[in-house]
């Protein structure tokens, strides 16, 4: 499967489908991030030593631009999944993106654990954890994270089909033929498009950063 050049997608829960909670597999440990977990919070989104170091910079100025007025509580909403050996070997948090409205934030398993079901105990967890008071839910992805995507729609999210969010042009139509090649076909046809809400376009108008 050749790779896309990296482009937007963003997805939108109204509410979540409990039908898709699981529990973590046995020998895996969750847990809230303590400040000791920094440097392998910087370095979980990357899949080599190389990206890791590549990006530090980034991740170091989006920590200190979007978590760092409120540290205390990027630790309390960012959890980590830990093995036997207390290695991280997964992570997610939810955060009020611009101070407005709920969003996932930085869900990733470790390459060589993917489909081993930790993914979907860590978003069960996540999920779990919002009240009604929190949705809708929002969150950016691109099409190479196809698994992840199927994932999500498991949950209730849905692809936005509006032009631009923000800093930042959506690319759902260039993106869809690529995803019904990437996916299998029950996974790719249960996919839902659907129009942002208004004010969610709205708040996003002025904003000159990404915090989501």
């Amino acid at each position: 499967m050749e790779s896309m050049p990296e482009k937007n997608l963003f997805m939108i829960c109204r509410e979540v489908k409990r039908t898709a909670f699981s529990s973590m597999p046995e020998n895996f440990t969750v847990r809230t991030m303590e400040k000791k977990d920094m440097e392998a919070w910087l370095a979980m989104p990357f899949d080599d030593k190389a990206t890791v170091k590549e990006y530090r910079s980034f991740m170091v100025d989006y920590f200190n631009r979007v978590y760092l007025q409120d540290e205390e509580q990027f630790y309390n909403k960012t959890l980590f999944v830990f093995n036997e050996q207390n290695q991280p070997v997964a992570t997610c948090a939810t955060w009020k993106a611009y101070g407005k409205f709920t969003a996932i934030h930085w869900f990733k398993v470790v390459k060589e654990l993917e489909g081993q079901g930790i993914g979907r105990a860590l978003l069960t967890i996540i999920m779990d954890s919002l009240s009604d008071s929190d949705y809708p839910v929002y969150l950016h992805t691109q099409p190479e994270s196809f698994r992840a995507i199927k994932l999500y729609s498991d949950f209730g999210f849905q692809l936005l089909t509006d032009k631009r969010f923000g800093t930042r042009d959506n690319h759902l139509e260039e993106c869809l033929p690529y995803l019904q090649k990437a996916m299998p076909p029950q996974d790719f046809h249960q996919l839902i498009l659907t129009e942002a809400p208004e004010d969610f376009i709205e708040e996003l108008k002025d904003v000159v950063t990404e915090e989501f």
